[in-house]
């Protein structure tokens, strides 16, 4: 295992050592000590590594992810997992705004709570968040699924797209567009295989699902309060 101390090492140097797999993989296991809060730990990998974080990370942890599986062993700052693309990324605390903002694929889990805007912009993600959710969550989702095992916030789902939601809890409100629909029995299987795979027991048959009433896919002068 290769281990890297932020206290004596800089980001730059330790993303560039990432970075350096991709062309010649030599660690496949990393360890990183006292992040102490530094932004941009873990941006653009390419490459299918097993990073643990030891402690509190700041801006964009492990954004443009490619393949690396990325543990943060405390919280995180905005948008962890920004722009993922495969790969998975863990947050054993709580997350601020805009956690997995426009990601394409891959798996975030965040085991506290998440702050606003998580999942905005989400194209292809799955999202899995233990705790509770801020607001505007979801906003403009195009593809993939979030599952909430607490609440959410004001505007769930704004303006989305084909996102599936799945929320155990109360949701504060629903943005434009944003319905509570049917949880049909294929829901209940996928959600089920979701939440084994983010190693959350939580039963499927507690969850609501929430997804487009598809009344703003095309412009409607009536609609054009809501636009």
């Amino acid at each position: 295992m290769k281990t890297v101390d932020l206290s004596t090492a800089s980001v730059r140097e330790l993303n560039q050592a990432l970075h350096g797999q991709a062309q010649q993989l030599t660690e496949r296991d990393w360890a990183i000590t006292h992040p102490a809060g530094k932004h941009n730990i873990g941006v653009g990998i390419d490459e299918a590594l097993k990073i643990d974080i030891h402690g509190h990370a700041g801006y964009y942890c492990a954004g443009m992810n490619k393949k690396a599986n990325v543990t943060i062993h405390g919280n995180v700052g905005v948008g962890v997992a920004e722009n993922m693309m495969s790969g998975s990324v863990r947050v054993k605390g709580n997350a601020s705004q805009s956690a997995g903002a426009t990601a394409h694929g891959g798996l975030l889990v965040i085991e506290g709570d998440a702050g606003a805007r998580c999942g905005i912009s989400m194209k292809g993600v799955d999202i899995v968040v233990k705790g509770s959710i801020g607001h505007m969550s979801c906003f403009m989702g195009q593809a993939g699924r979030l599952v909430v095992c607490g609440d959410a916030g004001d505007n769930l789902g704004d303006s989305l797209y084909e996102v599936r939601l799945y929320v155990k809890g109360a949701v504060k409100s629903l943005g434009s567009d944003c319905i509570e629909k049917e949880v049909r029995p294929e829901h209940l299987i996928e959600l089920a295989a979701l939440l084994a795979q983010a190693g959350v027991d939580e039963k499927p048959e507690n969850f609501k699902r929430y997804g487009s009433a598809r009344e703003l896919y095309n412009f409607k002068v009536d609609n054009a309060a809501a636009y």
